[in-house]
């Protein structure tokens, strides 16, 4: 049965930052989700399992583009589609909203990251050499939401 991706807000950061720690080696705090998504043009969704947040995605919408801040996906249900479930609501939700082109930043020591990204259709734009605390470069990536270059849905 498929997970269908639900939007969250501040009063959710708790859980977002709990989830964010068993991702990342320097996960984001309580304090940095609320903050973000307080701000005007942010949302998160979140998938659930058993009432957990299993998978998140973080974007920030600035008039017709956005990026994705953060995607993660609990370490136990990695592989389970999640992730390209919860980034095509995303994509979609910003699309209804005028966006025409999403980036985002993703480390070249991370294959499985890389290759959801791919799937999703996103292509390199850029690299950041060295931008992470690992030594890995940073990708800087693109997708066109609308293939004819406008913004309205």
């Amino acid at each position: 049965m498929k997970v269908v991706p639900e939007a969250v807000w501040a009063s959710s950061a708790a859980e977002l930052a709990d989830l964010h720690a068993h991702c990342f080696p320097q996960p984001w705090s309580e304090a940095e989700f609320a903050s973000l998504l307080n701000l005007p043009g942010c949302s998160a969704w979140v998938c659930r399992e058993a009432g957990r947040f299993v998978a998140l995605a973080l974007f920030r919408r600035a008039v017709d583009e956005a990026e994705v801040l953060t995607l993660a996906t609990h370490p136990d249900c990695r592989r389970s589609g999640h992730a390209d479930n919860i980034l095509t609501t995303g994509e979609k939700a910003l699309l209804d909203q005028g966006v025409g082109r999403v980036f985002l930043e993703v480390s070249t020591a991370n294959p499985g990251a890389l290759s959801l990204y791919s799937r999703a259709g996103y292509d390199e734009l850029a690299r950041r050499p060295a931008y992470y605390r690992d030594g890995s470069d940073a990708l800087v990536l693109e997708k066109w939401l609308r293939k004819d270059g406008q913004t309205a849905p």
